[in-house]
């Protein structure tokens, strides 16, 4: 018998529809239960072993005492062959979420055969967030495999005006235990280059920003765009590092995923086409694990305009991953990756979960996920944390504060 008991929220709900099925010794086989807005749902299916029509009526007396409303199916098929097992888990993340987009991801859903088993709030801030497991047609689970559901849902979503990322369900998606982030326009708003290249004054600037654009498009090895723009710093005081260093603003929710993760037990760190001695005091201060980025050649307290050592480029990023997964003792599955440009291509594909952010069309083409949200936080909606975990750990230690959003 399949028990779905609706009505306000309160204490007692429970304890009065158990109380009515223990007087029948019932087996119970699965229960269920949500509250929105103060509204509870709850469900039970139960084996009745005698008398079924007297464990209904009784039922249905117990929850009309306490004003609850209660629908009952004596003939509910639970055989391995009825169920469906949720294969994706379905991310929409938007600010807001509209009906109309919302719509939009469920009719493509129901248009590749998709049932939506459950949907569960992980965010209310800094983007509404909503989680959807989802299972194929069991006649028809192999019509419409990960990568075209995805392409599809993108699509739609896109249109609408939301990010929707999608994963496969089950063990795979707890897994990952070590999270790699690019650093210039990821884990920091703006580009370093350029803030550099600004104290050359403004011709240096602009040619600096048009070579960076180019590169990041793709349109440009990154190795010589790099020496390109170094080039532009020759003659410049070495402090100058230490005073862009120094001016760097994080991403938004930057501090709350990297606080988050490492609670987690994440090893969390970057791998930067940057420098290593403007970000290194940041890498302190957020108490990173490992850091991979170029170094500037200085000589006579000056830029000399040129790279030390190997330049951490488009595949040099994918090697520095490689080896500090291998130096915390993970698999590339267990990795995350998270970048912006076409430099993090090679990086975010050898990743167990790469992760676009607000990026350019050339990684986004390639990622496993893409977001637009300018909220470094949403990183964390997409590895399955909630906002309410986030803030209940903050709030443990003191830390929790909303920022209002205009």
């Amino acid at each position: 018998m399949l028990i779905t008991v609706t009505g306000p929220d309160r204490p007692g709900v429970s304890s009065v529809l158990f109380t009515a099925l223990t007087r029948h010794g019932v087996d119970l086989l699965d229960v269920e239960q949500v509250v929105i807005r103060g509204r509870l749902t709850l469900g039970a299916l139960v084996v009745a072993h005698h008398d079924a029509e007297g464990l209904q009526e009784a039922v249905e007396q117990a929850m009309h005492s306490i004003g609850m409303q209660v629908h009952t199916s004596l003939h509910y098929d639970d055989a391995p062959s009825s169920r469906r097992t949720s294969t994706h888990v379905v991310l929409v993340l938007g600010r807001p979420i509209t009906a109309r987009a919302f719509g939009a991801v469920a009719k493509e859903l129901a248009a590749v055969g998709a049932n939506i088993d459950s949907i569960r709030r992980v965010a209310d801030y800094p983007v509404t967030g909503l989680e959807l497991t989802v299972s194929p047609d069991p006649a028809d689970h192999a019509a419409h495999p990960h990568g075209t559901l995805r392409a599809r849902l993108v699509e739609v979503a896109r249109s609408a005006g939301v990010d929707v990322a999608v994963e496969r369900a089950g063990l795979a998606r707890r897994n990952k235990r070590l999270i790699v982030f690019d650093v210039d326009s990821t884990l920091v708003q703006g580009e370093v280059i350029e803030m550099l290249a600004s104290r050359a004054g403004p011709e240096a600037e602009a040619e600096v920003r048009a070579v960076t654009e180019a590169a990041m498009r793709g349109e440009l090895d990154f190795s010589e765009s790099l020496r390109r723009r170094v080039a532009v710093l020759e003659g410049l005081p070495a402090t100058v590092l230490d005073a862009v260093g120094a001016e760097l603003e994080l991403t938004p929710g930057a501090r709350t995923t990297i606080r988050t993760l490492k609670r987690l037990g994440y090893r969390c760190g970057v791998v930067s086409g940057g420098f290593g001695r403007v970000i290194g005091p940041l890498i302190d201060e957020l108490g990173l694990d490992f850091c991979a980025a170029n170094e500037l050649e200085v000589v006579d307290g000056r830029l000399t305009g040129r790279v030390v050592g190997e330049i951490v480029d488009r595949a040099g990023k994918a090697v520095a991953l490689r080896r500090f997964a291998h130096s915390f003792g993970m698999t590339l599955e267990q990795c995350v990756a998270v970048g912006d440009g076409a430099n993090d291509i090679d990086m975010l594909s050898v990743a167990g979960l790469g992760i676009a952010f607000n990026a350019k069309p050339a990684l986004r083409a390639v990622a496993d996920t893409a977001l637009s949200q300018p909220y470094l936080d949403v990183v964390l909606f997409v590895l399955g944390i909630t906002r309410d975990e986030v803030e209940r750990a903050d709030a443990a230690e003191g830390v929790l504060r909303r920022v209002p959003i205009p």
